[in-house]
């Protein structure tokens, strides 16, 4: 069978689109072929800076002949009916269409139509200009005379050459003929620009890959990394050095060359002062080049790695110096910019000045400011400092930890010392988590937001909790990010996404299929990690109310107002109660705002509990990541479960249970002890509100009865402790007690005091497993 061997030669292709560019490149004409009734055994798509190239194997050598019969009408039919049944099978007369008899709705007409296959060769020869020219570049350019002209041809760079050879490998193959704007396909392509700016006339891919690299091209990017890679790491040990890899790097600088050379260049020691991470940023954003350190150490060497597209004729000595040259005067920008920023922060009040300056900062056109968002999430940060200071208490000593809804309440002094001054520094690091936004290091290099906060915040003396948090707050970036640990910067990471959170959500500005552009996702999933890894129990649900009423406060036009609606908010996020000052001061503005007083007393939930499903689709998808059945999730999670930490510790506990006979066969005896209460429920059979031990008539009942007592009892017990897995373990010793009685026992009894007390027994099971888990959403 043939195969097809294109591509598309041009200008130098950013970087950033040429992955992409390829796989597009492969799915257009892989569709056309399909479209056109053909098929292929595989396709593989290469790019180098300079071209798109496609090899497709295995083509079929034509489309199958089709044959289509199409019923029409009667053949007594209206005539305007005949006329469009003419004019949709394509007849130009009814003669051209066949009758048919049926015996019930007698004679019709039936339209043959038969379609011949056509050559493979011409139906790629149809497909190839429409897909160069509506290419789905996202960003083209029209260039040369013909730019003048409407329509004219539109690519990334000017495009110069079209390959396109088709045939078996046991034939010559054929130039596949087109035309696009003026460029006709060929058989030749060219080499490197300055090593081997020849033509190469090609045949198929084979001795195109080979004839390639013999102009110095290698076509793979995959292999280009992996030379530039191995290179880099053998220079770099030679020299006494290790590589800092950088997977991002890698990935652009492969797809700046055709021929790659690692070269070792220099600069002023001097500039290691700065900070590691803006000196690799510096070099690695205006240069494209790799960092290295001393072989067994931390701290960067004063060299670097450059990727050439040339063999410099000297070794590379001119190229090398020339970068280093560059690479000096970018870090010497850098230096004004740290030393600058230093000289604020080490100011009195240099903090407060950047921080008022986020004033001026839009967030968000409908929520505010930069400012007044770090005033919510400050907070924020005071009211979940005492759930994440007993988290922290609890995760040293094993002890349970307490929902959010009654924070703070710990036994010992100690323990409310640590959360007054966990909530202190918190509040502290929340006021300084965005300040770095104003410094001059950020605003040149916006990727070191936060870890510049963290240096110039050590460097002014704040607490290193607090300058650890101005870095960690913005984790977890990602599912396989790190998650913070330390308790103030989890506070503050959770206050952050949270505020996020409800303001989109207070302002209608959430993901929609594919679009997220706030990256909201991505914050739940952040939040839902921070809660779990860290052991902190907070009931979102309520958090969400007091925190989407904070949002609409901050846009209130009467100050006073806001400020009374500010305290009356901070009462219902610490205390999650209204106490008798939040009374005094609803009562107080109650006259003048009655919408707001109605906003603040009532539940909203059209805006929190649609936030609470989207926490549960990301808690879903979290836990099956993990592992955790979807049907066990389900038994778990209700519409109403806003304790994600409650909620992650049954899943995992019920499905340890799940997994085990003991399990599998209680989910049976549940599921027919269900479906027997469903079916009398239905019925309306009596069933006993209590049962009497007093009506058993054998010795299966009085097992299960005394059984239940037990394990509702513990069951209850091990659910308020939070020991879940405990809990399925005392469901689990019912399986044996259950399984005996439906051996032996007879539920719908003659006699109907017996039968009442029997339904009664089941209705105690059902009840004793709903405490756990609705075991009824457990797939059988």
């Amino acid at each position: 069978m043939p195969d097809l061997l294109l591509e598309l030669f041009s200008e130098e292709i950013p970087a950033r689109m040429q992955r992409k560019a390829a796989g597009d490149l492969k799915k257009l004409v892989t569709d056309a072929l399909v479209d056109g009734g053909l098929t292929y055994e595989g396709a593989k798509e290469y790019w180098t800076p300079r071209r798109l190239a496609l090899d497709i194997r295995g083509i079929s050598v034509r489309s199958a002949d089709i044959r289509e019969e199409r019923k029409g009408p009667r053949t007594d039919a209206p005539e305007q009916a005949i006329t469009g049944f003419l004019r949709g099978a394509g007849l130009e007369s009814i003669d051209q269409a066949e009758v048919r008899s049926d015996p019930k709705k007698g004679d019709f007409y039936v339209a043959v139509i038969e379609k011949p296959g056509r050559e493979a060769a011409d139906i790629i020869a149809g497909a190839m200009p429409a897909i160069v020219q509506n290419f789905p570049w996202p960003k083209s350019m029209r260039w040369g005379e013909a730019s003048r002209e409407a329509g004219s041809l539109r690519w990334v760079r000017p495009l110069h050459s079209i390959l396109c050879t088709f045939g078996p490998e046991t034939e010559e193959p054929e130039v596949i003929p087109f035309e696009v704007s003026g460029i006709a396909s060929g058989n030749t392509t060219r080499g490197h620009r300055f090593l081997s700016p020849g033509t190469i006339t090609v045949k198929r891919f084979d001795d195109y890959v080979s004839g390639l690299e013999k102009a110095h091209v290698i076509l793979d990017a995959e292999r280009r990394k992996e030379i530039i890679l191995q290179d880099a790491k053998n220079l770099a040990f030679a020299q006494g050095f290790e590589l800092v890899e950088d997977a991002g790097l890698l990935e652009e600088v492969a797809n700046l060359v055709e021929w790659p050379t690692v070269l070792m260049g220099e600069f002023d020691a001097a500039f290691l002062d700065i900070p590691p991470e803006v000196v690799q940023l510096t070099i690695r954003e205006n240069q494209k080049c790799f960092v290295v350190r001393k072989q067994g150490e931390e701290n960067l060497a004063n060299r670097f790695l450059l990727v050439t597209n040339i063999i410099p004729s000297d070794g590379g000595k001119e190229v090398a110096r020339g970068n280093g040259k560059v690479v000096a005067a970018r870090l010497s920008d850098a230096r004004f910019f740290w030393e600058s920023d230093l000289q604020q922060t080490a100011k009195e009040g240099g903090f407060d000045e950047w921080v008022k300056g986020l004033d001026n900062v839009t967030f968000h056109a409908r929520l505010g400011s930069q400012g007044e968002r770090i005033k919510r999430i400050m907070m924020l940060a005071e009211s979940l400092a005492p759930v994440v200071a007993a988290a922290s208490v609890n995760n040293l000593t094993g002890s349970k930890a307490r929902p959010a809804a009654a924070p703070a309440r710990s036994g010992s002094e100690a323990a409310r010392g640590s959360a007054e001054n966990l909530a202190k520094l918190a509040k502290r690091a929340a006021f300084l988590a965005k300040a770095d936004l104003q410094s001059a290091m950020v605003f040149e290099f916006p990727e070191v937001q936060g870890k510049m906060g963290r240096r110039y915040a050590e460097r002014a003396g704040e607490d290193a909790s607090v300058a650890l948090a101005i870095e960690e707050h913005y984790k977890p970036l990602g599912p396989t990010d790190d998650v913070p640990t330390d308790p103030v910067s989890v506070t503050v990471a959770l206050a952050d996404k949270l505020d996020t959170l409800t303001g989109f959500w207070a302002i209608d500005e959430k993901p929609t299929g594919s679009k997220d552009p706030y990256a909201l996702r991505r914050a739940a999933l952040g939040v839902i990690r921070l809660l779990l890894e860290n052991g902190v129990r907070v009931q979102l649900d309520r958090l969400f109310d007091a925190q989407i009423l904070l949002c609409e406060i901050d846009t209130a036009d009467d100050d006073d107002q806001a400020a009374l609606l500010k305290a009356v908010l901070h009462e219902i996020a610490t205390h999650g109660v209204f106490s008798a000052a939040v009374r005094a001061i609803i009562d107080r503005i109650e006259g003048d705002a009655p919408e707001w007083v109605e906003k603040i007393t009532g539940h909203k939930p059209d805006v929190s509990d649609d936030l609470l499903s989207f926490f549960h689709d990301r808690l879903k998808v979290f836990l099956k990541d993990e592992g955790v059945r979807h049907d066990v999730i389900d038994a778990v999670l209700t519409r109403h479960s806003d304790d994600l930490l409650a909620v992650t510790l049954k899943a995992r506990a019920l499905q340890k249970l799940v997994e085990t006979d003991d399990g599998e066969n209680l989910i049976q005896g549940y599921r027919r002890a269900a479906n027997i209460l469903s079916a009398e429920e239905k019925k309306d059979t009596k069933i006993a509100e209590t049962v009497d031990p007093d009506l058993f008539e054998t010795d299966e009942e009085r097992a299960l009865f005394e059984t239940l007592e037990d394990v509702e009892k513990l069951a209850t017990n091990a659910i308020e402790a939070e020991k879940y897995e405990e809990a399925m373990s005392r469901l689990a010793s019912l399986r044996a007690p259950i399984d005996a009685f439906f051996e032996t026992v007879h539920v719908n009894a003659e006699d109907g005091k017996v039968r009442a007390n029997r339904l009664a027994l089941l209705a105690r099971i059902r009840a004793a497993t709903a405490t756990v888990a609705d075991l009824s959403r457990i797939g059988g």
